[in-house]
Parts: C-alpha cells; sequence; structure tokens
C-alpha cells in the first residue's frame, strides 16, 4: 500500500511537471512575444502621412495574413475611446504563476534534495523561506532603484551588478541547479510585477482620465514604456535560466554565477542588437561581438572532466556496483554489468557517460531523477560514478 502511495506520488509530481512546464512555456511565448512585437512596433513608428488627426504620434504599415495593417499610436489618448481596446496582461500573470507553481512542485517540496546545496545542513523550510524571500527583496530594490535613477546610462549597470550579486549569493545558498532557476525566477518576479504594479495601473489611469473628461497625465505613461522595455531587454536571460536545466556542463560549472552573469549579457546584448535594427541603425560588430563573448564563455568553462577520469581501483569499483544495486539505479537503468534492463532512464551501456557526468547526476539530479546528494555519502557517489563509467558500453 505504501509503495503504491509512492507510486501514485512520483506520477502525480511527474504530471504536475509536464502540465505546469507546457504552461509556463505557452505563458512565456506569449508575453514574450508581444513584448518582441511592440518594441518592435514602437520603435519603427514613421511620422504619419495623414496628418488630419493631430493626437496621432506615429504610425506602421505592416503586411502580414494576406493583408495590410495600419496600426497607430496616439500622443497619450485619442479624443474618444474606443468601444474595444485588448489588454496584454495575463500572458505575464500566467508566466510568473504558472513558474512559480514549478518551483513549488519540483523545488519547494523536495528542497532537501533540490533546493539545499549539497553538503550544506541549510534546513529546507528556511531554503524555501530565503528563496520566497529573495523573490520580494528582488522586486523591492528594483522598483525603489527605478524610482531613484532615471538615466538608463546609471541605472543599468547597477542593475548588472545586483544580478551579479545576485547570482553569487543564489550560488553560496542554493544547489547549482537551484541557483540558476533562483535568479530567473527573481527577474521574473520584477518583469510580472511591473506589468502588475506599473504597466497595466498607468493604462487604467490613461482610460480613467479620459471616461471622467480629464487631460490624462503623461507621466505614468512614460514611466510605463520604460518599465516594459527594461522587461524587453530581461527577456533571453530569463530564457536562458528557462532552460539550463538541461545543461548541468554550465550550472556546475565553476564559478557558474560567473557564467550565468556573462551569459545574460549576451542575451541582453542581443536584443541590444535587434531594437537598434528596428530603428534602422544596424551594427553587424554588435552582432560578432555577442557571437565571440559567447564562444569565450564557452572556452573559459572547463569541461575536461567531462571525459576523462583517473582510474579506479578494484575495490572503488565494487563499492561502485554495490552502491548501483543497493540504491535502486537498476530500476531505471538499463546497466548490464549490473543486470539492469530498466528503461525509465537513459540507456547506461548505451550513452557511456563519463564519471564526472554520473557524479553531477547522482548528486543533483535530473529531470524526474531525483538527487541523491542527502542520501548517499561523497565516497559512495563517487565510487559509483566510477563504476558506471569503468562498465558502461563495455
Amino acid at each position: 500500500m505504501g509503495a503504491g502511495l509512492i507510486a501514485l506520488s512520483d506520477a502525480l509530481s511527474d504530471w504536475l511537471d509536464l502540465g505546469l512546464r507546457w504552461l509556463h512555456v505557452i505563458a512565456a511565448m506569449a508575453w514574450i512575444g508581444t513584448s518582441f512585437y511592440f518594441v518592435l512596433l514602437d520603435q519603427s513608428l514613421r511620422p504619419p502621412k495623414d496628418r488630419s488627426d493631430a493626437g496621432v504620434a506615429g504610425e506602421l504599415w505592416e503586411v502580414h495574413g494576406g493583408g495590410f495593417y495600419q496600426v497607430q499610436k496616439y500622443v497619450t489618448a485619442p479624443a474618444r475611446l474606443p468601444d474595444h481596446v485588448a489588454w496584454f496582461k495575463w500572458e505575464a500573470y500566467t508566466t510568473w504563476l504558472s513558474g512559480f507553481a514549478l518551483m513549488l512542485v519540483l523545488y519547494y517540496l523536495e528542497a532537501s534534495s533540490t533546493l539545499v546545496r549539497p553538503g550544506d545542513d541549510l534546513e529546507p523550510w528556511l531554503a524555501v523561506t530565503i528563496s520566497i524571500g529573495l523573490l520580494v527583496v528582488a522586486w523591492i530594490a528594483y522598483d525603489v532603484l527605478n524610482r531613484l535613477v532615471s538615466d538608463a546610462r546609471v541605472l543599468w549597470p547597477v542593475l548588472i551588478v545586483l544580478v551579479a550579486l545576485a547570482a553569487w549569493g543564489s550560488s553560496e545558498l542554493f544547489s547549482p541547479r537551484a541557483a540558476w532557476l533562483q535568479v530567473g525566477a527573481m527577474i521574473g518576479t520584477v518583469m510580472a510585477a511591473n506589468v502588475l504594479f506599473d504597466i497595466i495601473p498607468a493604462h487604467r489611469e490613461l482610460i480613467r482620465a479620459k471616461e471622467e473628461g480629464r487631460e490624462p497625465d503623461p507621466e505614468p505613461g512614460i514611466q510605463a514604456k520604460q518599465r516594459s522595455v527594461q522587461n524587453n531587454y530581461l527577456t533571453l536571460p530569463v530564457l536562458l535560466t528557462m532552460l539550463v536545466g538541461h545543461f548541468p556542463f554550465a550550472y556546475g560549472a565553476d564559478r557558474a554565477w560567473l557564467v550565468l552573469v556573462g551569459l545574460m549579457a549576451v542575451g541582453a546584448w542581443v536584443r541590444l542588437f535587434y531594437n537598434l535594427r528596428h530603428q534602422g541603425r544596424t551594427h553587424w560588430w554588435m552582432a560578432i561581438v555577442g557571437a565571440v563573448a559567447f564562444v569565450a564563455i564557452a572556452v573559459a568553462v572547463d569541461r575536461s572532466g567531462d571525459t576523462t577520469s583517473a582510474p579506479a581501483d578494484a575495490a572503488t569499483i565494487a563499492q561502485g556496483r554495490q552502491v548501483f544495486v543497493t540504491a535502486g539505479c537498476g530500476a531505471c537503468h538499463t546497466l548490464a554489468d549490473a543486470g539492469s534492463t530498466a528503461v525509465v532512464g537513459p540507456d547506461l551501456d548505451a550513452a557511456g557517460p563519463s564519471a564526472a557526468l554520473v557524479e553531477q547526476r547522482v548528486r543533483n539530479g535530473q529531470g524526474v531523477m531525483p538527487a541523491f546528494a542527502r542520501t548517499l555519502s561523497d565516497e559512495q557517489i563517487d565510487a559509483v560514478a566510477a563504476y558506471v563509467a569503468s562498465v558502461a558500453g563495455g
């Protein structure tokens, strides 16, 4: 009966993982798509040829879906409100809510093995409390900074320093994989809060002023646009953290927090290239610099341990085989030497993984595979990694 409940719990966790991850990606695509589109639109506006409506600040003609579109932007608001206005908010809210739900299911409920850094004595409940608290702190720090600093030449360097501090601090507090996701969650929280507390209220105030016959105050709209543009530059860095779970060589690298900051900077740089291009200012040297920076980071990340390892003695191999059997590895993996033929996880004979890769997977987990850092000793993890690497594919 107990085993059945455990199996049911695992199945429920897997389906929640799939469903929430799917919803998260769908909502993120919709949100990022609107961000990309409206920044392109705003930076591609041209003075209207028909100046009969003095309130029009610019227009853009587009061709898509078998027809032409004429999009106009008003300085503040049209003289008369239209009957229907499209809002863009639930994309942001759904992305954040589904992302937080994923953190809850995959990290907070299993904090001892997924959130807490291997070998640390940090209590799981405290790790979860710190993680959630950092989401709030991120928004407060960002919001205060924006209210105090209006010059982008000062604002962005400070934001980069804050992101670097968040990356370093998270790496000191949480497991490698969770640390990168924590930074992504902090930035995602800032982006969603921008929509909830600044962008949408500014739009509501525009409509309210027109309904009450008042001249709208342009300042909230200016601030909303500033936050919207900042969100645009943060999209690719957040996407990076959404994908990182598939790349342990990145989040498990030495000084992984610095790798994260570097890759995020490349992502923001890519957005700058495209945003300038939308304005008619294409600088191909920027694309080259971005590619070179990415390659430089890849070269700087030492992956020599992925393919080579010191030979293990017979005693270590024997101990590793014992760990493989007693820890239940054969319930999920095929490994001929251990007599296991399960297909839940990768076929180890076919994959032929290095000891470093096995050690990383066993210690931190991957996908549905749990982390064993708190159930196996370092010696046991090293032994089973050496054993699998020595017999897989043989």
